[in-house]
């Protein structure tokens, strides 16, 4: 049988280089992919500028303000009490209703009162016939007198005579206005205007004159006060920066006030302070502040626990740094990267004081013009070169929200 020529094998060698020619054209595809290759950039030479947003800063006009814990308190607080004693007969208005000033509350049985006027009233008239009698006596006395007909004694008898029946006249007329004010009395009325809480006596119940409990109590709620307390140290402080021109009030003098409720919604309306205590508590040594609200649709109650933002002044020159570009360090100091005049990150410590929407308030280490870092800060240290651009205000935003 005839002997066919063999096909040549492919042996080990040609293998492996054909491995090596593989491998070297993957090795060349990735360095020419490579942000090295791409951009130029030589091992060993200057860092890349950071991308960074920044904001150049400006100062502006703005109102300080303390926030502080207080309480509501009524205007006018009025106990009613009984100035006599007696039953009582009504009671003529609605528990929890609004009240005029005067207006009848109760009355108490005024029959013996009535009795009793009517009595003084007869004691007057009867003073009022001696004193006449008494003057004409001694008007007949006197005449009698001048020609001797009579002595000098008797005419001063009838003169003292007349008096003392004067005198009683004087008495009884006062003891009608005594028993007309009594009687006046078994009316109770209202002492001030205002809303009236639950009654504590009803018709049929004896009160007695000046009794300790109440038989209701009125309130006046609009206005209505707020009292807050402020620490002693904090107001000195405040008097300070005042006197210092730090700080400047409004142009009339009187520091406005807004409230925020229980539930934390925000009240509508604005109030203004009226006067701090003259002197400190030593217990908290904390010094009260009492402000005063207009309270038309009576939303504030007595005794709500309220927190009242008291403006403590304006600060015409102040700085406002992000929230997101102010940092801390382990030992809790503020500091912030600015974008020195080299163009590199430059580490700024600051002095922080209160946040206002969502901003510091910085009282030392930044100035106007200066660009503050407020996006780009994950991997920047101090000396980084930086390449600043205008942070759009979304992304400020973002970070604000971030750092909340």
């Amino acid at each position: 049988m005839p002997k066919f020529p063999s096909r040549p094998s492919l042996g080990m060698p040609a293998f492996t280089l054909l491995t090596l020619a593989v491998a070297v054209i993957a090795a060349l595809s990735l360095s020419a992919c490579s942000p090295a290759a791409s951009q130029g950039a030589k091992p060993g030479g200057p860092p890349q500028a950071a991308k960074v947003g920044v904001v150049t800063l400006q100062s502006q006009r703005v109102e300080l303000s303390a926030e502080l814990a207080g309480r509501t308190v009524a205007y006018q607080t009025a106990e009613v009490r009984p100035q006599v004693t007696g039953i009582v007969k009504t009671r003529a208005f609605t528990e929890g209703s609004d009240v005029k000033a005067g207006q009848l509350l109760y009355q108490i049985d005024p029959a013996s009162y009535q009795a009793a006027l009517d009595s003084a009233k007869a004691a007057l008239a009867k003073a009022e016939a001696n004193a006449t009698t008494a003057r004409l006596k001694a008007g007949r006395y006197e005449e009698l007198a001048g020609i001797d007909a009579v002595s000098k004694q008797l005419r001063d008898d009838t003169q003292a005579a007349l008096k003392q029946a004067q005198a009683d006249v004087a008495a009884a007329t006062a003891a009608v206005r005594t028993a007309q004010i009594d009687l006046d009395r078994t009316r109770v009325s209202a002492p001030i205007a205002g809303r009236i809480g639950r009654s504590a006596v009803t018709p049929g119940a004896l009160v007695t004159a000046n009794q300790a409990g109440a038989m209701a109590t009125l309130q006046q709620l609009d206005p209505i006060y707020v009292d807050v307390t402020q620490t002693s140290a904090e107001l000195l402080r405040l008097q300070r920066d005042l006197a210092d021109g730090r700080l400047q009030r409004d142009a009339a003098g009187q520091a406005r006030v807004k409230l925020l409720l229980e539930d934390g919604s925000s009240y509508a309306l604005e109030g203004k302070l009226q006067f701090s205590e003259l002197q400190v508590d030593p217990a908290s040594g904390s010094v009260t502040l009492r402000a005063q609200f207009p309270n038309p649709k009576r939303q504030l109650l007595p005794g709500m626990y309220v927190r009242a933002q008291v403006q403590s002044g304006v600060q015409a020159q102040a700085i406002l740094a992000p929230q997101a570009a102010v940092q801390r360090d382990a030992k809790g100091n503020a500091m912030a990267m600015v974008v020195g005049k080299d163009g590199k990150a430059e580490a700024r410590p600051l002095q922080t004081g209160a946040v206002i929407n969502g901003q510091w308030l910085v009282t030392s280490g930044l100035a106007a013009g200066d660009q503050l870092i407020v996006d780009g800060l994950q991997r920047l240290r101090p000396g980084t070169p930086v390449q600043p651009a205008a942070a759009p205000a979304a992304a400020i935003a973002a970070s604000a929200t971030a750092a909340r």
